[in-house]
């Protein structure tokens, strides 16, 4: 099973049909995959590629169920065969505790785990080697679409026979040693950190803390150092039959999905769920995993105005049943509001429908979600020709005509808008310019580049950088942004320009702010802006030719003309003026003249 992703948030994942095969087998199902090309692109992915030996298909983010072959045979058994839905998970009562320490709360406070038993992983070796790759390449997938790269949540498999019950989850120092995977002697929580692939891909989850997290048995042995990397000696072999799942994480949502999806698919191979005993850091103990299926409510009025129409309970049954899922019944709201003042609103005497999905569907976040599911498995094509009835107006936002001014007033003055990335680097925004908001940094633990290392709070530095790629090309070059910093973690709007060009300076600076403010009303005598001379070595203006831009008393922006030393920084040779103001300044001091 290979997994290359086309796009970004895209996996694609391979399947064998002799696998597929052997595992509908199991279920009373004659795998077919024509059934698969044609019609599997409407449970939530598109199918790439299928010839006589695989299946590729790309999954859409939505549906990380469908990331192993297990599962996508599962979800496939009502889909195109129409079997009963089973929304829920058998999951029998176990012996196993697992207790969490209250040091867990601020460092990984989500612990879940559960035990599989009985798990057929095949009667050869290539078969049983396939399904250990299997296991694997599910893990990693999990990481990805639920996990976030392993900070919401991370999954460790493990042999249980090599195990010895009861688990306890604490915290240690950076000096605990353990046999990581992989490895054959001990080495520390340091050393796995800074040295061992996989602690150094996932050292920045971990960052700042003085405690680490572990999972021990009773021997006093490691399971795991999440979420980084599980102990040696329960390393899953080709005789495993019986697993331990650990999950661990800070989204208690995503760390649910991520352990049934695990039971789900060596469910699939026979294997029987049972629970364990979990204790969590709080004190509170209940059985995990919890396999019920949850329970929705749909308001009858919002299925027909989105789809357009009526449909009666039966064809609503049949189409959840394609997706997995259970009419329950339909009622009468006797609990919601006298009118609906939601568009997902039932009101008191509408007809609302319960509905049972699985717990493993993290996609299922709102009712219209619902509405989806049952539109998939009515079918697109059979929903009739009505037009919805459901209307959701639209208009733009406030400030958006307030940006659309901005462009036509700076595009009407002769300079060409570009968008410029986010991200940018101490250096650039601060160093080299002189520049200070005053606000606190936003600054990126994992960063690609060093050049990306922060979010920008100044839009100047990226249009110098834009003309400093350009300097080859001829003069003049007239370049304005109009685009979102980050201040105090939050995001705020601001617009810039950066004229290269000889012969204007400071006075052509202060000719195109006249003219942006004129455009934007600022006309009366009320409006009328002051331009303070900017101290020599604050911010990038040549001395004596920057200034600050004050209306009714409150800066909006700084002008000037760039000085020769830091656009030498740039590696930029030519006279420079430029400006930047703060949009929303802008908008609270200058009424619309338009209203």
């Amino acid at each position: 099973m290979a997994w290359p992703v086309r796009g970004e948030g895209m996996p694609t994942v391979t399947f064998n049909h002799d696998l597929l095969r052997r595992i509908q087998l199991d279920a009373n199902i004659i795998h077919d995959p024509d059934a698969w090309e044609e019609r599997l692109g409407l449970i939530g992915c598109s199918v790439e590629k299928c010839d006589d030996e695989i299946v590729e298909i790309e999954v859409f983010p939505d549906r990380p169920d469908l990331l192993s072959a297990e599962t996508m045979a599962f979800a496939v058994r009502t889909f195109l065969h129409e079997q009963e839905a089973k929304p829920g998970l058998k999951v029998n009562s176990g012996d196993i505790t697992m207790t969490v320490d209250p040091s867990l709360e601020q460092v990984r406070p989500i612990v879940l785990g559960a035990v599989i038993r009985g798990v057929d992983t095949g009667h050869t070796d290539e078969a049983r080697n396939e399904f250990i790759q299997g296991i694997m390449d599910h893990q990693e997938k999990l990481h990805f679409a639920l996990g976030r790269g392993r900070k919401r949540t991370s999954v460790g498999v493990h042999d249980l026979s090599k195990l010895h019950p009861p688990f306890k989850v604490v915290t240690v120092d950076k000096n605990y040693s353990f046999i990581p995977l992989a490895m054959e002697h001990k080495i520390t929580i340091e050393e796995i950190l800074t040295t061992h692939p996989k602690g150094v891909e996932y050292a920045h989850l971990l960052e700042g803390f003085e405690k680490f997290p572990v999972i021990i048995d009773a021997a006093g042995d490691v399971l795991s150092f999440p979420p980084i990397i599980n102990g040696a000696h329960t390393t899953v072999t080709e005789s495993t039959t019986d697993f331990f799942i650990d999950v661990t994480g800070w989204d208690e949502r995503a760390c649910e999905a991520t352990l049934l999806l695990v039971c789900l698919s060596l469910a699939v191979r026979g294997g029987a769920v049972e629970s364990i005993e979990l204790t969590g850091w709080d004190g509170v103990s209940v059985a995990s995993p919890n396999g019920s299926p949850r329970t929705h409510r749909l308001p009858k009025p919002l299925l027909e105005d989105v789809l357009g129409r009526e449909f009666g309970d039966n064809e609503i049954a049949v189409a959840l049943n394609i997706m997995g899922g259970k009419l329950i019944r339909r009622r009468v709201v006797t609990d919601g509001p006298r009118t609906r003042n939601r568009w997902a609103d039932a009101a008191a005497g509408e007809d609302e429908y319960l509905i049972e999905m699985p717990r493993w569907r993290s996609d299922i976040l709102h009712p219209v979600d619902l509405v989806e599911e049952i539109a998939i498995g009515i079918g697109f094509e059979d929903l009739g020709v009505s037009t919805s009835m459901q209307s959701i107006a639209g208009k733009p936002l406030a400030k958006m005509t307030l940006h659309r001014r901005l462009r036509e007033s700076l595009q009407g003055l002769g300079l060409q808008q570009i968008q410029s990335l986010t991200l940018s680097n101490e250096a650039d925004q601060f160093t080299k310019t002189r520049l200070d908001s005053g606000c606190e940094v936003t600054v990126l633990h994992n960063p690609i580049t060093i050049e990306h290392t922060i979010l920008r709070q100044f839009l100047l530095p990226s249009l110098l950088r834009l003309l400093a790629a350009n300097r080859h090309h001829e003069l003049p070059q007239r370049v304005f942004e109009l685009g979102t910093v980050v201040r105090n973690h939050h995001n705020k709007d601001r617009v810039a320009w950066a004229c290269a060009e000889v012969g204007t300076g400071f006075t052509g600076a202060k000719g195109m702010a006249q003219a942006l403010l004129r455009d934007l009303g600022a006309t009366s005598e009320e409006l009328e802006a002051t331009y303070t001379p900017t101290p020599e070595g604050e911010g990038p203006w040549l001395p004596g030719r920057g200034a600050s831009i004050s209306i009714a008393g409150e800066v909006v922006g700084s002008i000037g003309e760039i000085d020769p030393a830091v656009a030498e920084l740039f590696e930029l040779r030519v006279p420079i003026q430029a400006g930047e103001f703060d949009v929303e300044a802008l908008a609270n001091l200058i009424p619309d003249p338009v209203h």
